[in-house]
C-alpha cells in the first residue's frame, strides 16, 4: 500500500486566474500552452481590473491577479490579499483611438474637433473614473485638451473589450481602446496613437493570491514570465517587462 501511494502523481488542480478583459487573446492563448505541459486546468475570468479586485475582495475564489493598473493591485496589496513578494509588473501597453471599418488617420492634438468626427454620434471608451482603459483616456483627452469636447458624448462600457465591441459592431464611429484590443479585432481601424506622455504609464502588475492551488499557481505564474508566454504577449502586441 505504501508503495502504491509513493508512487500516485501529485493531483492535479484547477488554477483560477482573474485579468484585465485587455488580456483575453493572448492570456487564453497562453493558458492553452499551459495546459498542454502541465496536468492543470487553467480557469480564465476576464472583466475590468475594478471588478475583478472588488470580486477579490467579496471572496471570489482566484488563484492569480493580473490587473490593467497597479492601483487596483495596491488596494489588495493593501487588503493584504495577495502575496506581495510575488508581485511582478509584467506588462505595458499604450492606448490608441479607433474608429469602425477603413478611417483615414488624424492627428491627436488641440486643434483636433474631435466633436465634429463623432456628429451626433458617441465615443466608445471604459467607464471613466473605474477601468483603467477608461481612466487612462480620460487622463490623455484631459492633457490634449479634448476631454470638454466630448465629456458629453462619451458612451461607458464595464470594460475596454466592450468598448472595442461598439466600434467592431459600428454602434460607436470611434472608441479609446489600447493598441492590442484593436489588433485582435479585424473591424476597427487605429487612427491615432495617444502620446505616451499624456497618460500614466500602462502597467500590468501580477501577484498570486493565497489559496489551496498555492503550488500550481505559483508554476503557472513563473510560465507567465516564461519564454514561451512572452511569444505570445509580444505577438499581441504587449511590452514584456524585465527579464
Amino acid at each position: 500500500m505504501a508503495m502504491l501511494f509513493a508512487q500516485t502523481p501529485a493531483r492535479a488542480e484547477t488554477i483560477t486566474v482573474f485579468a484585465a478583459a485587455s488580456l483575453t487573446t493572448a492570456m487564453t492563448q497562453i493558458a492553452q500552452r499551459y495546459e498542454a505541459i502541465s496536468e492543470d486546468e487553467i480557469v480564465l475570468s476576464f472583466a475590468g481590473s475594478s471588478a475583478l479586485a472588488r470580486q477579490i475582495q467579496l471572496g471570489a475564489p482566484a488563484d492569480i491577479f493580473i490587473s490593467a493598473s497597479p492601483d487596483w493591485m495596491n488596494l489588495l496589496q493593501i487588503s493584504d490579499l495577495i502575496d506581495p513578494d510575488s508581485r511582478r509588473d509584467l506588462l505595458a501597453n499604450s492606448l490608441v483611438l479607433i474608429a469602425h471599418g477603413e478611417a483615414d488617420p488624424v492627428d491627436l492634438g488641440p486643434d483636433l474637433d474631435l466633436a465634429a468626427l463623432l456628429g451626433s454620434n458617441r465615443l466608445a471608451m471604459a467607464l471613466t473614473e473605474a477601468v483603467p482603459a477608461g481612466i487612462y483616456g480620460r487622463a490623455a483627452l484631459e492633457t490634449l485638451g479634448l476631454w470638454d469636447q466630448v465629456s458629453a458624448q462619451v458612451a461607458e462600457t464595464d470594460n475596454v473589450r466592450a468598448a472595442l465591441a461598439l466600434v467592431a459592431l459600428g454602434e460607436a464611429p470611434l472608441g479609446i481602446v489600447y493598441a492590442t484590443d484593436a489588433r485582435a479585432e479585424p473591424d476597427v481601424s487605429v487612427i491615432a496613437a495617444f502620446p505616451p506622455d499624456s497618460h500614466p504609464p500602462i502597467t500590468y502588475p501580477v501577484a498570486q493570491l493565497y489559496g489551496p492551488a498555492w503550488a500550481q499557481a505559483g508554476d503557472f505564474l513563473t510560465f507567465l514570465q516564461s519564454p514561451d508566454a512572452r511569444e505570445v504577449f509580444e505577438a499581441e502586441g504587449f511590452t514584456v517587462l524585465g527579464d
